[in-house]
């Protein structure tokens, strides 16, 4: 095991669940599941906490479940799955002026090209979730899919923007918290879960997630590598448990153990001479209910679920050509008997079952590779990812900190020298200055005493001259 690797934790409050699950990634790149917890969800409806005392206990039981599974652990922070009809997505373009543009473009650039996407204009009542980018463009050269390392003036980049209503982020974030933990972060669950169940591949042959979870159904469109699209569907397993309650007249508890144990999404697939028996309420006689009865109400449901997923591709223009990679579908209701069949029937699109095992080493509990656990892992992987750029980013800001003081060392360096050449020079100038002015001085005496005796040595040739002159 890595030890040097954090240990991240992931937290999936659904409509049906909470799970809770740490791990921490090998020295091969997998993922080890530390500790694994879970507990029934009553504060949750369609993806959204409506109790919060009844969240905050689920969370608690499903942390103390965790913890038990591995007593060495200590969970202070988590990375939360977030779903609901209230997300909504929108695309925006964004652009950065670089001022050194011989250096390369950076980690640190196309931070900040995401960061300033945060202040789009939203409605009041939302707030931003995630900012993706979905292709940069340098200068002239575009759909650029990893500009770090090129050179270029002004860089940009189209971006995915995924907004939720405040009060019900507000209400995961005061679950969380008063469970005695800190977000690190809020991911879109489809997202999560694509992270968990697709490899390199699928996301340039063009895939759709189909994550079916208990309150709703959420989509994410990957194609050529980068996310197309994402939408919620507000129908989810909750909502074929109720239809079968309703429509059977029988219990929550009766309705959801028949449509896990008996429930088939298509109703050709099941036998007309089967049938399943409960119990009677309070002494009343036992019912008699068809296997095939169910399966109409399952497929029912599950065809109009997937009648959105078609709409939503042809909105986006995603054909069935586009999606080389089929629909991959995932979560908890993504294990009805035959919906692949249903699946491929309804959208034209070949179709398969998301399993989370796609990053996990081994030594994993058989449990964890159900689909319903696909988001609680992908949670881990985001982290991961987070943690690797920040890493990056550290260490190019290092790099050009470091980088930045050898310069200034360097210059300093330089400019003592030139100071140091500078006052040498002085000193020389000055030092020929004195020499040249002693030496004009020693001139300047040696002239006046020659013209003294030039003067004297006249004054005595005229006396003689006298004295000649008077004796003739």
């Amino acid at each position: 095991m890595n030890q040097e690797a954090p240990i991240i934790v992931g937290l999936d409050i659904g409509t049906t669940k909470i799970a809770a699950i740490a791990g921490r990634k090998n020295e091969y790149g997998k993922l080890e599941i530390l500790g694994f917890g879970k507990a029934p969800s009553f504060g949750v409806q369609h993806g959204m906490v409506l109790n919060i005392d009844q969240t905050i206990k689920a969370i608690r039981q499903a942390l103390e479940n965790c913890i038990a599974s591995n007593p060495d652990l200590e969970i202070n922070e988590v990375y939360v799955g977030i779903a609901g009809h209230h997300i909504k997505s929108l695309q925006t373009r964004g652009d950065i002026v670089r001022n050194d543009t011989d250096a390369e473009i950076s980690q640190l650039d196309i931070d900040q090209l995401i960061n300033d996407q945060y202040k789009t204009v939203i409605p009041a009542s939302d707030q931003i979730i995630d900012v993706i980018p979905q292709q940069y463009i340098v200068d002239s050269l575009q759909n650029i899919t990893y500009p770090i390392g090129m050179s270029g003036v002004k860089v940009g980049a189209n971006f995915h923007i995924i907004t939720g209503d405040k009060n019900a982020i507000r209400n995961i974030n005061r679950s969380v918290e008063k469970s005695g933990l800190k977000i690190h972060d809020l991911v879109l669950q489809p997202l999560a879960s694509a992270a968990a169940v697709m490899c390199d591949m699928d996301f340039e042959a063009g895939v759709a997630i189909v994550d079916i979870g208990g309150g709703t159904t959420d989509l994410a469109v990957f194609y050529e590598g980068i996310l197309k699209s994402t939408a919620v569907i507000p129908y989810g397993g909750e909502n074929i448990t109720n239809d079968i309650k309703n429509g059977l007249g029988v219990l929550k508890t009766q309705a959801e153990q028949m449509k896990v144990q008996f429930g088939y999404a298509l109703a050709d697939e099941a036998k007309n001479n089967a049938f399943i028996t409960i119990p009677g309420l309070r002494g009343q006689a036992p019912k008699e209910i068809s296997v095939r009865n169910l399966a109409h109400i399952i497929q029912a449901r599950m065809s109009e679920i997937m009648d959105f997923v078609v709409y939503h591709l042809k909105q986006i223009g995603m054909d069935n050509k586009m999606l080389n990679g089929g629909i991959i579908l995932t979560g908890g209701g993504s294990q009805l008997k035959h919906l692949i069949q249903l699946t491929e029937y309804t959208t034209g699109v070949s179709a398969r079952i998301g399993y989370p095992n796609e990053h996990l080493a081994s030594g994993h509990l058989d449990e964890l590779t159900k689909p319903m656990y696909a988001t609680c892992i992908g949670l881990i992987l985001k982290g991961y990812n987070d943690y690797e750029n920040d890493r990056r980013a550290l260490e190019e800001n290092f790099i050009k900190i470091n980088t930045s003081y050898k310069a200034k060392e360097q210059a300093a360096a330089a400019a003592a020298m030139a100071e140091a050449a500078a006052i040498t020079s002085t000193t020389t100038e000055e030092q020929v200055t004195e020499e040249q002015v002693m030496e004009r001085k020693v001139k300047e005496r040696n002239a006046s005493l020659k013209s003294f005796l030039d003067k004297m040595k006249t004054k005595i040739i005229d006396m003689f001259t006298e004295e000649e002159d008077a004796k003739f």
